[in-house]
C-alpha cells in the first residue's frame, strides 16, 4: 500500500513552520551582496501528474532561494518542470541537456541535467555541452586494461547470443538470465553512465570589478558498489577538470564549480575523508601554479559539529559542490574551517534540512521516521538541497 502524501492542512503547518525561522533548517535566505549556487536531486522530476499542486509550490519555493540550482534526475517528461518554472517566474531561466543514461529505447532509464538561474544575477555565456572521453582515449584504456576486459565481454558476448538463440527459437522455455551486475563490472573506466552537462555561466558584481566566470558542471555519477564504478567516474570526472582548469590561458577554463549527485560513499567521514582528502590534495598539485580544488561538505562546518548530510536519511553526503579555480576570490580549502559563516554575503555553504522540517511541523517522533521517509522521499524528494553562498565580486 502506498503511503499516504502530505495533506492540505499538514502543508500548511509546514508552510508556516518554514516561514517562522527557515535558517533554523537550514534554507539559504535572498541577502544583498552575494549569491547562492546549489545543488538538488528532485526524484524523478517527470510528469506534472505525479506530484499534487502543494507540493509543486513547495518545490518552487525550494528552488526561488538559489541563483545558480544545478537539477539531477529530470525525466524525460519535461510537464513537471515546466510547471516549475512557471511557478518560478520571468525571473528565472532554464537550461537543461538532453536525456543521457539510456539509447534512445525502452532499455534504462533516461535523465535530463539541468540549471535554473536567476536572470538578474546570473547570465549565460557560450559554452553549452556534455562531457566525454574521446575516442582514442577509450581505445587505450581498453588495450591498457585487456586481459580484465576480455573475460567480461566474453561472458556478455555469451548471454547476448543466448538471448538471440532464445528468440530465434520462438521464446521456448525459460528466457536466459543476465549475468549479475558484479560479473559485468568494467575493471576500468570507459565512458560515463549518465554524461555530465556543463554549461558556462556568469556573475557580475559591483560596477567595475571583475565578474566570476566559470564552466559550471552537472553530474549525477553512477550509483553502485562504493569500491568501484562511482569511484571510477568520480575521479575521471575529477581528472578531466582538473586539466582543463589547468590549462593557462584559455578564458572559458580558468574556474569551473561541480554541482551535483556525485553519489560518493561518505557513511564513515574520518576514514572517507582521509581517503578522499589525499586524493583532493593531490588534484592541487597537477598543474605548476596549482588549481585550487575544494569540496566544502567534505568538512565540518565551523558551526556545527558533523559533516552535513544530504540524503533525506541522513547517511550519507552523496551530494557535493566543488570548486576548481586561480580565481582568489572564491574560498579555497583552508576557508571551509575559518571564514565561512563568518559574513552574511559569505562565504558559506549548508543543507536545507527539509527532514528536520517536515518532523517538527507534523510532530513526529523519532520513532515515526521511517513511515515519514515514506510519504514525501516520492513526492518531494530522497535528496535535500545544499547551497553555497558567496560574496558578489
Amino acid at each position: 500500500m502506498a503511503a499516504k502524501p502530505f495533506t492540505s492542512e499538514e502543508w500548511k503547518k509546514i508552510n508556516e513552520t518554514l516561514k517562522e525561522d527557515p535558517a533554523k533548517f537550514g534554507m539559504p535566505e535572498r541577502r544583498y551582496g552575494s549569491v547562492v549556487l546549489g545543488a538538488f536531486n528532485i526524484r524523478k522530476l517527470g510528469s506534472t501528474k505525479k506530484r499534487n499542486e502543494t507540493t509543486w509550490k513547495f518545490l518552487a519555493h525550494v528552488c526561488a532561494q538559489f541563483d545558480l540550482l544545478a537539477i539531477q534526475e529530470i525525466l524525460d517528461d519535461l510537464s513537471g518542470l515546466k510547471h516549475l518554472m512557471e511557478l518560478l517566474g520571468p525571473e528565472f531561466g532554464l537550461i537543461i541537456s538532453d536525456t543521457t543514461g539510456a539509447f534512445p529505447s525502452k532499455e534504462g532509464l533516461a535523465e535530463r541535467l539541468g540549471f535554473v538561474y536567476n536572470l538578474r544575477l546570473v547570465q549565460r555565456t557560450e559554452i553549452a555541452t556534455d562531457i566525454t572521453y574521446d575516442r582514442t582515449r577509450v581505445l587505450k584504456t581498453l588495450a591498457l586494461n585487456r586481459e580484465d576486459i576480455v573475460p567480461v565481454m566474453n561472458l556478455y558476448g555469451e548471454y547476448l547470443e543466448s538471448i538471440r538463440a532464445w528468440e530465434d527459437g520462438g521464446k521456448q522455455g525459460p528466457k536466459p538470465k543476465a549475468p549479475s551486475k558484479s560479473k559485468l563490472r568494467m575493471p576500468a573506466f570507459l565512458t560515463f553512465i549518465r554524461q555530465p552537462f556543463c554549461v558556462g555561466f556568469k556573475i557580475s558584481g559591483h560596477s567595475g570589478t571583475k565578474p566570476y566566470e566559470f564552466l559550471t558542471v552537472n553530474a549525477h555519477l553512477n550509483y553502485g558498489d562504493p569500491k568501484h564504478d562511482p569511484k571510477q567516474e568520480f575521479y575521471a570526472l575529477m581528472d578531466w577538470i582538473v586539466a582543463r582548469a589547468g590549462q593557462e590561458g584559455k578564458p572559458y577554463h580558468e574556474n569551473f564549480v561541480l554541482l551535483g549527485d556525485l553519489n560518493l560513499d561518505f557513511d564513515d567521514p574520518d576514514a572517507d575523508k582521509k581517503r578522499l582528502g589525499e586524493d583532493i590534495k593531490a588534484l592541487n598539485n597537477v598543474t605548476e601554479q596549482g588549481v585550487s580544488v575544494n569540496f566544502p561538505f567534505l568538512d565540518i562546518h565551523p558551526k556545527h559539529n558533523e559533516v552535513f548530510r544530504t540524503n533525506a536519511r541522513k547517511t550519507q553526503t552523496y551530494d557535493q559542490i566543488g570548486l576548481f579555480t586561480r580565481d582568489d576570490r572564491l574560498p579555497t580549502h583552508e576557508a571551509n574551517e575559518t571564514v565561512m559563516g563568518q559574513n552574511l554575503v559569505g562565504p558559506d555553504y549548508g543543507v536545507f534540512n527539509f527532514v528536520d522540517l517536515f518532523q517538527k511541523a507534523l510532530s513526529v517522533p523519532d520513532s515515526g521516521l521511517k513511515d515519514l521517509f515514506g510519504r514525501f522521499e516520492h513526492k518531494v524528494s530522497d535528496h535535500m538541497p545544499l547551497w553555497l553562498r558567496l560574496p558578489l565580486p
